[in-house]
């Protein structure tokens, strides 16, 4: 079996989002486990499960955290695996907080930051990572594109024949 990847969130309130995550990553055939750890709360565990991942088989971390989202960054200080971080939109300021927390890591410490609650590209760029190594996982990428490819042509075909309604 493949490198799996940590679905890691900050709070239990963010799993509906995550929940896309794993079924995205499921559709690959990527084993994945999920945790709620936090930076501020928790953060010695945050630290120390970074620190472990790659030895415990993780290939690659997915982080999602809302307001103040310094998980995505915690972790990657503690890691060398690529960090790829969700922002999770709060009532506050829409996730734009999360998005600027999540994206404006320092010099040395980067991590890859999708969409406000970007869980599926999240997935999907965890597979391409790992679809570098393991060619199951880069074709059902090179299939999923083919779909999107073909559902957009279905699409347009439909409008030209039937016009605007």
């Amino acid at each position: 079996m493949g490198k799996k990847v940590a679905i890691v969130m900050g709070s239990d309130s963010d799993l509906e989002i995550m929940k896309k995550c794993a079924k995205k990553l499921d559709s690959f055939g990527i084993e994945w486990e999920m945790r709620i750890m936090s930076a501020h709360r928790t953060p010695k565990e945050a630290c120390d499960f970074a620190s472990n991942a790659k030895a415990n088989g993780f290939g690659t971390i997915v982080a999602a955290a809302g307001k103040a989202a310094h998980l995505a960054g915690v972790l990657a200080a503690h890691t060398t695996l690529p960090v790829i971080g969700v922002p999770i939109k709060s009532s506050t300021l829409d996730g734009l907080d999360a998005l600027l927390s999540t994206v404006q890591m320092p010099s040395g410490v980067p991590v890859a930051t999708v969409a406000i609650d970007g869980a599926e590209n999240a997935a999907i760029l965890s597979a391409q990572i790992l679809g570098v190594y393991e060619e199951d996982i880069a074709k059902k990428l090179d299939t999923m594109k083919e779909d999107m490819t073909n559902a957009v042509i279905a699409k347009d075909k439909k409008l030209q024949a039937e016009g605007i309604q």
